[in-house]
């Protein structure tokens, strides 16, 4: 799976072809996540640095645009429904 990709971080950097792959499947994995585990994930590790809440919300939604695949854009309300139902 994805051996063109394997093939050419193999040639390109000095990783293996056993650790190209590993790579691969960490970013497949990462921006496979919905954006509902996204938001939630963020805010226990922001929260776990101390943020508050309203800078939490703020830096989740301004997050958001960045992903490979951008949902549609959250509120602030809608970000805080996601984390407390």
């Amino acid at each position: 799976m994805h051996d063109d990709l394997v093939d050419h971080l193999t040639r390109s950097s000095a990783l293996s072809r056993g650790e190209a792959l590993r790579v691969i499947q960490d970013v497949l994995a990462y921006f496979d996540e919905t954006t509902e585990d996204y938001v939630r994930r963020r805010h226990r590790e922001l929260q776990a640095q101390g943020l508050v809440n309203s800078a939490i919300f703020e830096r989740i939604t301004a997050d958001l645009k960045y992903r490979a695949v951008a949902p549609p854009e959250l509120t602030l309300r809608q970000v805080r429904r996601i984390v407390y139902g």
